[in-house]
């Protein structure tokens, strides 16, 4: 029998809304996230896939407890089997929980790069930093300088570097590679599985997915703020027939190399969600139960899907 492994981050039944104020002054809830959910284990890295507005960004924001007062946060998170609650996730972020934000306006425009890719260590290890940024082909130059003297591209490289540098078992890149070349997309990538096979795990959330399957273990794939399926990367390197749900199909037959096929219909806003499925009005497996009843989570041929019809 397997041995079952112990959970690094876990986000069960995750739910995310703002609470809002129309033209009338009336307050509204708008529903970001609902009953999402993900697992991430030590030792791997999992990638997640989605159109913009999907929820992903959202997300690594509420597991660092990032988010704007308005906002309120239902379902459940844990880390290391612990409840992840707001003096956890403050005492965790930064320490054990490292993010690459997605804007590299997160970058201290008054420190030297150096030291902000050290951080607050007392034991910085200069050696450390001028192998990565050597990997990373930044010139050695580059610790001396500040944020404004940067391109976009190297600025994007350096926020890598400080996750890299940190000793953080839970890293969550967002969208870590625009600006980057594919060979340093590649080297990044390949230094975050490196740290995977170290023990450690890694939450990537990238629009270039065709890279992460050469480099991730599992790609979960979201919709509309929710989860509609968790598949093994192997699954989308074999192509379409080996995925389950009809949007992942859909993700794989969009990719330039796949034939950048679209599909009809347009992701819905987050304050006009459909009733039942949120994938059934794109949707060509739909039918009435569709329409009526969000489908359950459940696991098939090793994966996990939110689809009445996947087989």
């Amino acid at each position: 029998m397997e041995q079952k492994r112990d959970t690094l981050l876990e986000l069960h039944d995750l739910s995310v809304s703002f609470r809002m104020y129309d033209s009338a002054l009336k307050q509204t809830e708008l529903q970001m996230i609902s009953d999402l959910h993900l697992t991430v284990y030590p030792g791997e890295v999992v990638a997640v896939a989605g159109a913009s507005g999907s929820g992903k960004s959202l997300m690594a924001s509420a597991v660092l407890g990032l988010l704007p007062p308005n906002a309120t946060v239902r379902g459940h998170m844990h880390y290391c089997g612990r409840e992840l609650t707001p003096e956890m996730q403050k005492e965790l972020r930064g320490g054990e929980i490292a993010l690459v934000p997605q804007s590299v306006s997160y970058l201290d425009p008054l420190m030297r790069v150096g030291k902000q890719v050290d951080g607050h260590k007392k034991d910085s290890s200069p050696g450390k930093r001028r192998g990565l940024f050597q990997r990373f082909g930044l010139p050695e130059r580059t610790e001396k300088l500040y944020p404004f003297q940067l391109s976009g591209g190297m600025a994007r490289r350096v926020l890598v570097s400080t996750a890299l540098m940190s000793d953080a078992r839970l890293i969550i890149a967002d969208e870590p590679t625009p600006g980057m070349s594919l060979e340093q997309a590649m080297e990044g990538l390949q230094m975050f599985r490196e740290l995977a096979n170290e023990g450690k795990a890694v939450l990537l959330i990238t629009h270039d997915i065709d890279l992460a399957f050469e480099f991730a273990d599992r790609v979960a794939v979201f919709y509309v703020g929710t989860t509609v399926e968790i598949a093994p990367a192997s699954d989308f390197r074999a192509g379409p027939d080996a995925l389950r749900h009809p949007y992942s199909k859909a993700l794989w037959k969009a990719l330039p190399q796949n034939g950048f096929v679209p599909i009809k219909g347009t992701q819905p806003y987050a304050g006009d969600i459909p009733k039942g499925c949120l994938f059934a009005p794109r949707c060509p497996w739909a039918d009435e139960q569709c329409r009526a009843c969000v489908p359950f989570v459940r696991d098939l041929r090793g994966g996990e899907v939110r689809c009445f019809h996947a087989t």
